[in-house]
């Protein structure tokens, strides 16, 4: 019977997932119990959404004894600060009937704190590349007892440059470890780590990227611009009802800006905003108010389009198409979590219809189209990112023409040859240099 009963799990993790209201195990979940348990290293590719956190954690916390060693047992690397507070959260819930510390540390925080945390004891690091290399090297922190290394969300690692830092940390930590790897996409960078580090793993696959999620009821509109397409964010998310928890996707921080003030103008404070240039702070309650309801709209780069366990999410609107098809697929994975429906829209102009092609080509699936609702007003206007760049040509400047001489005619002044500075010429004419090597007194006699 598909039950976590089945898995033969100890009272506390049994009163702990009934707390969490978790009837029966995802497929991911059920796969990876046995092989995690088995203590081999594992490779798994699952869809985001599926409950992977859960997944790896359930029998780690299974093996986990209780101990008073101050040393950490069981590191899980991932990406973002929001996902270290996160996996943090999730953790402690997992272990809610459990003797178990749990400490997460990144980059843009008190590394005192972090320090004197560590200096206490902890069971469990949930960390960022950057920030734990650096307590290793100062020795805040002994990985000699690091028998079990998660690395989740390894691909959105790989992408923002982490490849080095991994490399650095992979000689720190102990050679006799498990390592498990989590990933929504297999790369060719992912595949060379896997190569270099991990001991004939065993890979799982469930609900591999580019798969559209059942569950998940996906449309699209063909807007004109930037700004046409705002208001028609702005006529949809007008139904409180239907739209009442809306995670905004913008590929770049400058239009996410430019969008919030607009959304901002119409919505006032039931809107916020994430991107990677704003504060540790502000992000974090960005993410905290809109998961709790008291902001409605959340107007996000891709930098949260991973990992972030979001709940009840509405809608999951892409304000543009995604460069990579494989983002797409992870952004609408923040709705339509486990088992429930979730809806996304696609907004797309002319000069994106190649990048929906090609999400729908990954797929293997057609988005419907939808009416433009007639009473959005269309505008002609351009954002200056929309405006074609005309390149300044070298009319009306001021240049002097180049004169072209034969290669047989050079100009007297290239004739020339350097001779030194004139006091380098008088030291050479006082102090003449001997015929032969150390002949000095012959060259004073000539004098």
């Amino acid at each position: 019977m598909n039950t976590f009963a089945a898995l033969n799990l100890n009272k506390a993790m049994l009163r702990a997932i009934e707390d969490l209201g978790f009837d029966t195990p995802t497929p991911i979940q059920q796969e990876a119990f046995p092989v995690i348990s088995s203590g081999s290293d594992v490779i798994g590719i699952s869809q985001t959404g599926t409950g992977k956190t859960f997944a790896y954690m359930l029998p780690l916390l299974q093996q986990l004894k209780f101990s008073k060693e101050k040393n950490p047992r069981i590191l899980i690397l991932v990406p973002t600060r929001e996902l270290v507070v996160q996996v943090v959260e999730q953790v402690k819930s997992y272990s809610a009937y459990m003797t178990l510390r749990v400490l997460g540390v990144f980059g843009e925080s008190n590394i005192k704190l972090q320090r004197a945390a560590l200096a206490d004891g902890q069971d469990v690091i949930v960390a960022t590349p950057g920030r734990l290399y650096d307590l290793i090297v100062d020795r805040s922190l002994q990985p000699r007892d690091l028998n079990k290394v998660v690395i989740d969300e390894v691909d959105v690692m790989l992408d923002l440059g982490f490849r080095t830092q991994l490399t650095n940390l992979f000689e720190l930590l102990p050679n006799k470890r498990q390592n498990i790897m989590f990933s929504a996409t297999m790369t060719d960078d992912v595949d060379d780590l896997i190569e270099d580090y991990f001991t004939t793993p065993e890979r799982i696959a469930i609900a591999v990227s580019g798969t559209p999620l059942e569950n998940i009821q996906q449309t699209a509109y063909p807007v004109k611009n930037f700004l046409t397409k705002a208001r028609l964010l702005n006529d949809l998310i007008s139904d409180h009802q239907t739209f009442h928890k809306v995670l905004v996707f913008v590929s770049h921080k400058k239009l996410a800006d430019r969008l919030f003030d607009l959304v901002e103008e119409a919505y006032g404070s039931s809107v916020c905003i994430i991107h990677s240039n704003k504060t540790q702070n502000y992000r974090l309650r960005s993410v905290q108010e809109f998961d709790e309801g008291s902001k409605r709209i959340l107007i996000a780069t891709d930098v949260i389009a991973r990992g972030l366990d979001l709940d009840k999410i509405s809608h999951v609107i892409n304000y543009d198409v995604p460069s990579y098809p494989e983002n797409y697929m992870h952004r609408i994975g923040r709705t339509g979590r486990a088992a429930e429906q979730g809806k996304t829209i696609l907004f797309f102009t002319e000069k994106e219809e190649a990048q929906k092609e090609a999400i729908e080509s990954l797929m293997d699936y057609k988005i419907p189209l939808l009416d433009f609702p007639e009473e959005v007003e269309v505008t002609d206007q351009l954002i200056p990112e929309e405006r074609t760049r005309v390149r300044e040509s070298n009319y009306n400047r001021n240049t002097k023409p180049k004169e072209v001489v034969e290669d047989a005619e050079k100009l007297e002044k290239n004739q020339k040859v350097n001779l030194g500075g004139s006091y380098k010429r008088k030291l050479a004419s006082k102090h003449k240099k001997p015929r032969t090597r150390g002949d000095k007194n012959q060259n004073k006699k000539k004098r």
